[in-house]
């Protein structure tokens, strides 16, 4: 094997591992949003909160920058996890792309 077919996959491997812990850090993140929207519940405050929410986007653009991670990524990410989360907390059960109606094939036909 060379040793860039052995650099090429040593950084695959880095990569899988990676993902593990994004996915995870995802799902955390996503979970206390739930909880947060759990007590705002509780508590009788609204669920959505723009400038909350758009405070948080500029922060973690912030910490992106500090870091040179792409801002514009992070901040999508950030606001996917956002919405994702409100859909839930608004009594959505999915969020992405709908599912296909009732007597429609996966082709969409």
């Amino acid at each position: 094997m060379t040793d860039e077919r052995a650099e090429l996959d040593r950084l695959r491997e880095r990569i899988h591992a990676l993902d593990r812990e994004l996915v995870s850090l995802v799902g955390e993140r996503r979970a206390l949003v739930l909880q947060i929207g759990r007590l705002k519940e509780k508590l009788g405050l609204p669920i959505m909160d723009p400038p909350r929410e758009a405070k948080v986007v500029r922060r973690v653009a912030e910490i992106a920058r500090e870091m040179g991670t792409d801002e514009e990524l992070v901040r999508d990410v950030i606001w996917r996890i956002i919405a994702s989360a409100r859909s839930e907390q608004e009594g959505r059960t999915q969020w992405g792309p709908p599912s296909p109606l009732k007597g429609e094939d996966s082709q969409g036909s």
